[in-house]
């Protein structure tokens, strides 16, 4: 720690005899403790070895050294020598935070290891300088003890402080995405500056195979970006102008250039640096439990060693006083809790890091080790099962009206007049014809009609998308269909028909005309993930039960969870009763975990027992949120609690690690195998046992850095209910099984299919939502394209045109 005084910075030794800087890299201070343990553990080795060696095998090393060798290291006055300085320098640290504890009245793992050296010392010295105070039987001195255990005590630290060092692996290889330079672009001229130097609205040159060096918007070029380091995704993604990038990504074989919009601590890697750093340094429950036992635990072993003394003085025999000395030593020393402290945080540090590479970013301990208990999943739809933006997924051909152009030609048509709609259904059109490689054309002329879809002329060809009112405005006979769509709907049905089957299928239907005749029906819905169904299927294998809740309708709700394999859907939600389904999941004895991603999941994480917020999703879900899932990917919640079983799994053995030995040691350093076979236990082989406890417990938690989420087999967990008591505000709910057909205690809000045009994304509907009231969409108005008051109202729109509309006849949309 460092403090000001007079005007000058000045550095308190901390706990270890260290000096330690404040706001410094962690590491380079754990740096400084390997440094200064190595030092003081060679000095009290160098020191300790040849009095350990003579004293314990003298009569066999005489037939080798001669015999005044022998007699030199097996003087007390000489080990009186060598043993001092490992007492008193080596031993620093130990003694100076033990002692401190006994003051402090809050004993602790170095308090042990100090009053027991300091007995052994004490009562050396007595028999060097002062022999004749003790009777003839009782005058060995034990300084190779006390060397031997102080040299193990610091080779225990030595190794935990390896170990921590590197558990902040992860971290520095974040630390390390950061490039040190960037490229600017100021006043017309490229400039090489610090990294740290860019400014919020600097335009940054990225060329192939460099690393961006802070977030922004891509204003022009096109290439592919390597986001595995932040979010898991192996598969690079493809970045054009208006997407926005990561710094600490690594750019492809294109050049970019963006604007910086977050540097500093606001980027994305800066603050998931500070994530895992706070996680690493939170405290999980068990960790606390820990704590509190070894509360109880030291002065329980005082208390041991005590009496350990007094029974050998009262009991044993001569000499009573020195078997008594030695048995209560070694049992202040196999005793030291070293294991015990490091039991937690090694593996939740680990953990946690580990996490981290995997796109899973863990907020504390505690969501740790709550994950494991989890036996209920809540998914949101939109944006966590969903992609959260509407696709064109479906292209029917219901009459051959444009010859032999068939799909393509009629879908072009369609694009070109869909193109100067802002609607998010009109662009799912666009980018669908887009992503064909269809050329666009552009429309001659363009009219909206709000709620219903569009009218335009393109190519010399009246266009019409939209639903079945507007093709009735329009003079379209919807009920007119050719061969064409019995081939394609592999049935006697009607155009009608296959709409009416996009829409029982969850998708958005429009019909498509040209030139008064009925073409097409095309379909556009909001499209599963990638591994959606595929981490649905892992999470039931894992014994979850998976709900989705959703405002969505029911039928959409139906189509999507079938999909992907879904055990329960309750549907028709509205955002803010989000969380008090949570609430009512929990009061049925369950622990639940709700994965969102948009402002209207902010509450029901909060709820949840732990809360999963998609990376990809807004600020306030994933502030609201115990784990991020950077790359947006349900996957990442199988790895979080696959790692969360295996992090527990693995504290857990180190505390057996660490009460074992205890359990069995403090009886056996007592002497209470001493009456049946002679056996005492020296304090040398305590000072062995207790560093070998240390040393299994860093081993044991090492093992997960071989953690893999691919390698991982699926285990059922048996879950019990938990009896608990969660206030709620409104009557609960039973959920809708969509697998089977059963009926079910819902309110019939629930289960109502909601009513709208083709142009309706009832889909999106969330807490913060409002309706356009021109073209009924749901929309946030945080991101709304335009708002008008009107007689004391804010009314938002999806797009200029529905303001236009809503501006030239306000009375007509208002409510």
């Amino acid at each position: 720690m460092k403090t000001q005084v007079n005007g000058q910075t000045m550095f308190n030794t901390d706990a270890n005899g260290l000096q330690g800087r404040s706001g410094t890299d962690p590491d380079a201070e754990r740096k400084r403790e390997i440094k200064v343990l190595n030092r003081r553990l060679v000095i009290a080795a160098a020191l300790t070895l040849p009095i350990l060696v003579f004293a314990m095998f003298g009569m066999w090393l005489a037939v080798f050294v001669p015999m005044g060798v022998v007699d030199c290291f097996t003087n007390p006055w000489v080990q009186f020598v060598f043993i001092t300085p490992v007492m008193f320098y080596s031993g620093w640290p130990i003694h100076r935070t033990g002692w401190l504890a006994l003051v402090h009245r809050s004993p602790e793992m170095n308090s042990l290891v100090a009053l027991g050296t300091a007995a052994s010392y004490a009562y050396s010295v007595v028999v060097t300088v002062m022999p004749g105070l003790l009777p003839s039987g009782a005058r060995e001195p034990y300084f190779e003890s006390v060397g031997t255990i102080i040299t193990l005590m610091l080779l225990g630290q030595l190794l935990e402080a390896h170990a921590r060092l590197g558990t902040g692996e992860s971290i520095r290889a974040l630390i390390d995405l950061t490039p040190k330079t960037a490229h600017v672009v100021r006043d017309g001229n490229t400039l090489d500056i610090d990294a740290d130097r860019v400014e919020v609205g600097d335009v940054v040159l990225i060329k192939p195979g460099e690393q961006l060096p802070v977030d922004g918007t891509v204003i022009s070029g096109r290439t592919t970006v390597d986001e595995s380091m932040i979010t898991g995704e192996p598969i690079p993604a493809t970045k054009a102008e208006g997407d926005t990038v990561t710094g600490g990504t690594v750019n492809g074989n294109g050049t970019l250039q963006y604007r910086a919009t977050k540097v500093g601590r606001d980027t994305v890697l800066s603050q998931i640096i500070e994530l895992v750093r706070t996680a690493q340094t939170s405290k999980a429950p068990i960790q606390k439990l820990a704590d509190r036992i070894s509360g109880y635990f030291v002065p329980g072993v005082m208390l041991i060693a005590i009496w350990t003394f007094v029974v050998w003085w009262i009991f044993g025999p001569a000499p009573r006083g020195l078997y008594g000395l030695v048995a209560a030593v070694a049992v202040l020393v196999i005793a030291c809790p070293c294991a015990l402290g490091i039991a937690t945080p090694l593996s939740v540090t680990i953990s946690t890091g580990k996490a981290a590479r995997y796109g899973v970013l863990i907020r504390s301990a505690e969501a740790l080790e709550t994950t494991r208990e989890i036996d209920t999943v809540v998914l949101d739809k939109t944006g966590t099962i969903t992609r959260g933006k509407p696709e064109l997924t479906g292209v029917s051909l219901v009459n051959d009206v444009l010859g032999d152009g068939g799909e393509d030609a009629l879908l072009s048509l369609a694009a070109g007049a869909e193109q100067a709609s802002e609607h998010p259904l009109a662009q799912a059109v666009v980018e669908g014809a887009q992503r064909r490689g269809l050329t666009v054309p552009q429309p001659d002329s363009f009219e909206a009609a709000p709620g219903s879809g569009i009218v335009a002329h393109v190519e010399g060809h009246e266009v019409v998308v939209g639903n079945g009112d507007l093709m009735k405005n329009c003079g379209v006979d919807v009920q007119s269909t050719s061969s064409v769509c019995k081939a394609v709907a592999q049935s006697e049905a009607d155009a009608t028909q296959v709409f009416a089957d996009y829409a029982q299928q969850g998708k958005t239907p429009m019909f498509a005309a040209v030139d008064g005749q009925l073409a097409a029906v095309l379909a556009v819905a909001d499209t599963l993930k990638s591994d959606s169904a595929e981490a649905v299927t892992a999470l039931r294998e894992r014994g979850l039960q998976v709900i989705m809740l959703t405002g969505d309708n029911a039928t959409t709700a139906e189509a999507i969870a079938n999909a992907v394999g879904v055990d329960h859907v309750i549907a028709g939600v509205h955002p803010e009763h989000k969380a008090k389904e949570i609430a009512r999941l929990q009061n049925e004895g369950h622990m639940v975990a709700m994965v969102g991603d948009g402002i209207n999941d902010a509450p029901a994480l909060a709820a949840a027992d732990v809360g999963f917020a998609m990376g990809t999703g807004t600020d306030v879900a994933i502030q609201s949120s115990d784990i991020t899932l950077v790359s947006g990917s349900l996957s990442g919640l199988v790895t979080a609690i696959d790692l969360s079983r295996a992090a527990m799994r693995n504290i857990k053995q180190n505390l057996g690690f660490a009460f074992g030995y205890n359990g069995i040691g403090i009886p056996v350093a007592a002497g209470i195998l001493y009456p049946i076979w002679h056996i005492m236990l020296s304090p040398m082989i305590a000072g062995a046992a207790m560093a070998f406890s240390s040393l299994s417990v860093v081993l044991n938690a090492n093992r997960l850095r071989s953690f893999d989420p691919n390698k991982i087999k699926p285990r059922k967990f048996a879950f019990k209910l938990h009896e608990r008591h969660v206030e709620l505000a409104v009557a609960p709910t039973k959920s809708v099984d969509a697998s089977a057909d059963a009926p079910h205690d819902v309110p019939e809000q629930h289960m109502k299919k909601k009513e709208g045009s083709a142009m309706d994304m009832n889909m999106n509907a969330s807490a913060n939502t409002v309706k356009d009231p021109v073209c009924g969409m749901m929309i946030d108005p945080k991101t709304a394209a335009a708002s008008q008051d009107y007689n004391g109202k804010t009314y938002y729109f999806c797009s200029d045109n529905c303001a236009k509309s809503f501006a030239a006849d306000p009375a007509k949309y208002a409510d």
